[in-house]
């Protein structure tokens, strides 16, 4: 049965799990990081499967293709807020190995969606 919304997509439905887990984990970050990484993380999280659908709902492997990019784009800028923000030890090591291993499985589903959407043009 063909996909019929992005609502559908396992990479979409994880990345949804995924901004989750970086609200909860910013919630932990200091006061003075609201308008820093707190902020910049959330919103590059949230870009990840808001990407996702509107590329999704676009209507043309063209644009969808170039969303999907973006929300790759995302995934690698949100990687390296999350290295910063574990350097500056804002959160618990296990959960940030919970998130980056989310954020790995994210990758690899957009790559293999990129390369299917190339490859059928």
């Amino acid at each position: 049965m063909p996909i019929k919304t992005h609502r559908e997509l396992i990479v979409w439905q994880r990345a949804i799990d995924l901004v989750g887990m970086i609200y909860t984990l910013t919630t932990k970050f200091p006061k003075s990081e609201l308008y820093g990484l707190v902020s910049q993380m959330r919103r590059c999280a949230v870009s990840i499967p808001s990407n996702i659908a509107e590329g999704r709902q676009r209507g043309t492997k063209k644009d969808y293709t170039n969303f999907l990019r973006i929300s790759s784009g995302s995934v690698a800028e949100l990687e390296t807020q999350l290295i910063i923000s574990k350097k500056l030890k804002y959160g618990n090591e296990e959960f940030y190995n919970r998130v980056f291993e989310l954020l790995t499985e994210i990758r690899k589903m957009l790559a293999t969606m990129i390369r299917k959407m190339q490859s059928d043009s």
